[in-house]
């Protein structure tokens, strides 16, 4: 048990640093919570609604990978590094991804509610 609530104390610390340090977590924290109650009404069934919040919650997750990615390599060196540069960018890539994602199951749950599906 006491290792389990030291794990959650240091989850708890690494998302209220990136909440602090990292605007993107703060906006995918707030999407997060929008999309709680959008997801009720956008989606046609219990199960899309989990769907479409938890799309936005892996999104929340990659940027927290991302962030921690790029806090490291900070930590490494300031100066521009050529392979840290595209590690950094790879991160923001997934990211990217992640977002498209998200955005392609809530697009699909609009038009599925549209009745087009």
């Amino acid at each position: 048990m006491l290792r389990i609530w030291k794990a959650t104390i240091n989850s708890r610390n690494g998302l209220a640093f990136a909440f602090r340090s990292e605007q993107a977590v703060r906006e995918e924290i707030f999407a997060l919570l929008l999309s709680l109650p959008l997801a009720w009404l956008v989606a046609a069934t219990a199960m899309r609604a989990v769907e479409l919040v938890c799309s936005v919650a892996f999104v929340l997750v990659v940027e927290l990978l991302n962030t921690a990615i790029e806090k490291l390599a900070d930590r490494l060196t300031m100066d521009h590094d050529k392979q840290i540069g595209r590690v950094k960018d790879m991160g923001s890539a997934a990211v990217g991804v992640a977002l498209l994602m998200a955005g392609a199951f809530w697009i699909i749950a609009i038009v599925e509610r549209l009745g087009f599906l």
